[in-house]
């Protein structure tokens, strides 16, 4: 059904009006599929939980929280650290044609429309990935670790604009 690296469908007919919790575990393959998509060197864990609940005679609202591992290089010692992710989850689905009108009418934030759910169904798996995609550190740094800036140059010979500056001109005076 998904084209991700990480399905777990489920129909909003299949939850009871009583509601339903799901616990999501991603296998190795997936692992290795994300860490590529992720730009990181490797997804050693990846969890899920959800807490899922009826809205409306359609709609879906997905409670729940993304954990993980991710191993990366510091951007500034280039060495293998690991971070953890942890980032929680509140989202609201709505069929195609009802998003605007169940933001305008359930008084939903205002910030954060609706997402569209497509045939009844929600991937959990997606959601879980949209979410660990966003918590990972675009610029990952080891702890304690420090930028060393090259020691500037004193020689002016060395600095590389010397060159340019013997070919400038030299200023003209008033009469010249």
């Amino acid at each position: 059904m998904s084209a991700g690296p990480w399905s777990a469908p489920i129909a909003v007919v299949d939850i009871p009006e009583t509601g339903r919790h799901i616990d999501l575990v991603a296998d190795e393959a997936a692992r290795v599929v994300l860490a590529k998509v992720a730009g990181v060197v490797s997804v050693p864990r990846l969890e899920a939980g959800f807490d899922l609940a009826r809205h409306g005679r359609e709609g879906l609202r997905v409670v729940g929280h993304v954990s993980a591992t991710v191993e990366q290089n510091c951007v500034r010692t280039l060495e293998l650290i690991e971070n953890a992710i942890e980032e929680d989850i509140d989202l609201l689905f709505t069929p195609e044609g009802a998003a605007v009108n169940s933001a305008a009418n359930d008084g939903a934030d205002a910030d954060e429309p609706p997402e569209v759910l497509r045939n009844g169904i929600v991937d959990l798996g997606a959601v879980a990935t949209e979410f660990l995609l966003l918590g990972i550190d675009p610029y990952p740094r080891k702890p304690g670790s420090v930028f060393d800036a090259p020691k500037a140059v004193e020689d002016s010979a060395a600095h590389p604009f010397a060159a340019l500056a013997k070919l400038k001109r030299p200023e003209r005076k008033n009469g010249d």
